[in-house]
């Protein structure tokens, strides 16, 4: 069961699947900024999207990081009595 989940979650990250959209209004933005010469708005934009990408990792790398130590903190428990 463990090998299951294991093969999904790194298929998971291992298989990209390319995206040819984007939201309308954030590309009418970047398209009217850009053809009056103005590039700022796209560095803004792509900070964003960082910013999205990142955070699902981050927590999840906090809470694998707090089951981590809870566990080792039981086990040590455990081995103390």
């Amino acid at each position: 069961m463990k090998f299951k989940i294991l093969f999904l979650v790194l298929a998971s990250f291992l298989i990209r699947f390319t995206a040819q959209a984007q939201c309308s209004m954030c590309r009418a933005s970047v398209e009217n900024n850009v053809s009056n010469g103005e590039t700022s708005i796209g560095a803004g934009l792509n900070n964003g999207i960082l910013y999205l990408v990142v955070m699902p990792y981050l927590m999840a790398g906090v809470i694998g990081y707090l089951w981590y130590r809870s566990s080792k903190k039981k086990k040590a428990k455990l081995q103390a009595r």
